[in-house]
């Protein structure tokens, strides 16, 4: 392994906690960490939970299965995915990772079999990573009449070490294979992409550094100074031009730019198949009179005459004029023109105003929405001002800590703080998953209130991160989809008492009691041992399906002495009070 590559792995692991893990899956979970971040840049995620390497791997060493711009690790997110949107657009990426320093024929063809394999009849023996899956994958396409833009798209990733020289015999090996899985008739597109080293270093880089663009911007006007915007410009660019702005060097659009823009894609429906009718006709011309525009906010801006440099930006609206300029590229002209506001500002009161109005909020972003507000800003600087050994990191919004030298581990994303949250406090360990709909609904009524004690978070936040270190060294993988029972039996095992309300001071006091007990050296046995709890409600042969019911939550409530009374519990515990 070249030794820049070897650098820049050695500082994912540090920073993912994989030190200890071998090479070869410490690189393996690089390679799944930047390929993956390719097609999903929504939030933080783990690489571990996408690794499949091992025995029995099929030649499979990462999967990401990704859905409506959600990276899908539970086969019950897909249920509840269709359930939110009505439809599935689905991505699978699959990544084969060796650290030698050629790219072999052999190799390719042994991917590309696992990969058939996976989707059709089983032949290969399989892992338990592989076969979990296979379970997502078989409940996508028993959906397949919800499809939507078509079917899913399939993208192979081999990466090596070396250097891809485009040698013929290579080549033709890759034809083979993605030929192959095109006769399937099961994908939209197929594409086997080989990574060399100089390709993993330009991935790295481009995952880790805030994304920099020129551009021209000469029919402008300068807008009047303004509390809390450092620069702002109105005026019309060349449609051409933007593009440059919204994609990557491979001509992609880059999604993560859209994250603040609430309404994703929408397919050619409506205003979107309007617009491009109009690219088709002699009226392309007209198109910046009947078009709303695109609004980029920027964090840094540099102007040289009418050449502008800016980073640390996002589409807040334009999503749709900007896919549909995209997929029709080859229908532009100089004189098709766009409206733009481009606007400078570090104020994230300004940002989140500008957000509010320029975009409708729709159920599938209401998390995004919250991230505004004075609650979960609060809780963002309560997880920060922990020592540094005893950090964690509340992720507010999408990526904020990227470009930051922070243990990824230690990064809590807001819909697992719901769900630990939701299990520890709330008791409703059943619904953090398939029922997470439900579980969402209570933001704002039973947990994440504005009168909340902070203590409570992270108690539930310290707990997962405490968790899920265990499944990485000594707790069996199997408890994983009992996680948030294991953590409702945690929370139990620290003080059985009925607990106060979440901004009573008591609430406060007891749960630094906790906090206490999880900084303890022998808090592992704490875990374990809420292991063995689930064992024994939910008996020796549980599975996923019977280990997430309410009888199962009711039956941990019970070993404690406590009655689980559903959505009566919050009126029976103030009593108890």
């Amino acid at each position: 392994m070249d030794k820049i590559t070897l650098s820049l792995l050695t500082e994912f692991s540090g920073e993912f906690g994989i030190d200890d893990e071998t090479e070869p899956e410490r690189f393996e979970q690089f390679a799944a960490w930047l390929v993956v971040r390719r097609h999903f840049t929504e939030s933080t995620f783990l690489p571990s939970d996408l690794h499949t390497g091992g025995p029995n791997d099929t030649g499979i060493d990462a999967i990401g299965v990704i859905v409506n711009n959600n990276l899908v690790t539970d086969v019950d997110s897909v249920e509840e995915l269709l359930e939110q949107n009505g439809f599935l657009d689905v991505t699978f990426v699959f990544i084969q990772a060796e650290r030698s320093s050629h790219f072999d024929g052999a190799k390719i063809g042994n991917f590309g079999y696992g990969v058939r394999d996976f989707f059709g009849e089983t032949q290969l023996p399989r892992n338990e990573a592989i076969k979990g899956y296979d379970e997502i994958m078989s409940a996508i396409y028993a959906r397949a009449g919800k499809f939507k833009p078509g079917n899913p798209a399939c993208h192979m990733y081999y990466v090596t070490t070396g250097s891809w020289q485009e040698d013929n015999n290579l080549t033709g090996r890759i034809s083979t294979e993605t030929s192959l899985l095109e006769d399937t008739n099961l994908f939209n597109n197929v594409e086997f992409v080989p990574v060399g080293a100089v390709e993993i270093q330009r991935l790295y880089r481009q995952a880790k550094n805030d994304i920099t663009k020129e551009f021209s911007f000469d029919k402008r006007q300068s807008i009047p100074a303004l509390d809390g915007v450092k620069e702002a410009y109105l005026g019309f660019i060349p449609a051409s031009e933007l593009l440059t702005v919204v994609t990557d060097e491979d001509g992609k659009l880059i999604k993560s730019l859209f994250y603040e823009n609430i309404r994703d894609w929408q397919g050619y429906k409506g205003v979107n198949s309007e617009m491009r009718d109009t690219l088709d006709s002699d009226a392309r011309d007209r198109f910046v009179l009947m078009n709303n525009g695109v609004t980029i906010i920027a964090h840094t801006l540099q102007l040289t005459g009418d050449h502008f440099t800016i980073s640390g930006f996002n589409i807040v609206n334009g999503c749709q004029t900007c896919n549909v300029l995209h997929g029709n590229s080859d229908r532009l002209t100089d004189k098709v023109r766009v409206p733009l506001r481009l606007i400078c500002t570090q104020d994230q009161g300004v940002v989140e105003s500008i957000i509010k109005a320029t975009n409708r909020q729709t159920e599938v972003k209401e998390d995004q929405f919250f991230a505004m507000t004075p609650f979960a800003k609060k809780l963002e600087e309560y997880f920060k001002a922990f020592p540094l050994e005893r950090r964690l990191y509340y992720e507010r919004r999408s990526n904020q800590y990227d470009s930051e030298p922070v243990e990824k581990q230690r990064i809590i994303v807001h819909q697992n703080l719901v769900r630990a949250v939701g299990a520890m406090f709330v008791g409703d360990a059943h619904i953090t998953t398939k029922g997470f709909r439900t579980l969402r609904a209570q933001v704002g009524e039973k947990m994440f209130k504005d009168t909340d004690h902070m203590e409570p978070y992270y108690v539930a936040a310290h707990a997962l991160y405490q968790l899920e270190r265990l499944f990485r060294t000594k707790l069996d993988a199997r408890y994983k989809a009992a996680r948030y029972q294991i953590l409702l039996a945690v929370r139990l095992r620290m003080g059985s008492e009925p607990l106060p309300s979440m901004s009573s001071n008591d609430m406060g006091v007891r749960c630094e009691a906790m906090i206490a007990q999880l900084w303890e050296m022998e808090s592992d046995q704490l875990f374990t041992d809420a292991a063995i709890d689930i064992d024994d409600v939910a008996g020796p042969d549980w599975d996923r399906d019977s280990v997430r019911t309410e009888k199962v939550t009711s039956a941990i409530f019970q070993k404690f002495g406590q009655t689980y009374h559903g959505k009566r519990q919050e009126k029976a515990v103030t009593a108890a009070e």
